[in-house]
């Protein structure tokens, strides 16, 4: 049995509101349905048609989030060489990162871990494909693979909330540079 197709309306609404949700997320781990649909200038009706709850909302947040960072790295590196095209992509990670943990935050520990489990091989995926074209191009080290790279960037969950904007980008940098290739692999 086919799905039906969404009215035009519904499926703008269902954007507002996951959009209304990341911003909210942004700003405190203290995300409120009424606010959010306040926000995303629709009913609690509304809302709740389309996320029965607060978990199915963030949960959504969460894989809009991982599926345009996986596609961001095809998209990026058809625009730029591989290392600037690896420099945007992990400033996405770092607007991901921030949204992921807001998430994390007010997920039950299985929720969590299974929107966890489930974004791990894309993002690593893309990430590889984004260290691969470096490498070919001769700009990024051969010594690197994305797993050991997703480590060090997974070292940036241990900043604080307060910490994240004045850090984050600038550590994120030394693990750039980190990565560039010199004059030979190391």
């Amino acid at each position: 049995m086919n799905t039906p197709a969404r009215r035009p309306d519904a499926v703008q609404n269902r954007t507002r509101i996951v959009e209304a949700a990341r911003a909210a997320l942004a700003e405190s781990d203290h995300v409120h349905l009424k606010e959010i649909a306040k926000r995303a200038g629709v009913g609690q009706g509304t809302l709740y048609r389309n996320f029965p709850n607060r978990e199915a909302l963030l949960a959504e947040v969460y894989r809009r989030d991982v599926e345009e960072l996986v596609t961001a790295a095809s998209a990026l590196l058809a625009e730029h060489e591989p290392m600037e095209a690896l420099s945007h992509w992990l400033d996405r990670v770092i607007d991901y990162a921030e949204i992921k943990y807001g998430v994390l935050a007010v997920l039950e520990p299985a929720a969590w871990q299974d929107l966890v489990a489930h974004s791990q091989n894309p993002i690593e995926g893309a990430l590889s494909h984004l260290l691969d074209a470096g490498k070919a191009a001769g700009s990024i080290r051969t010594d690197v693979d994305a797993r050991g790279v997703l480590l060090l960037i997974a070292y940036l969950g241990r900043l604080g909330r307060g910490e994240w904007e004045p850090s984050a980008r600038p550590l994120m940098n030394v693990i750039l540079e980190g990565l560039r290739r010199r004059d030979a692999d190391l």
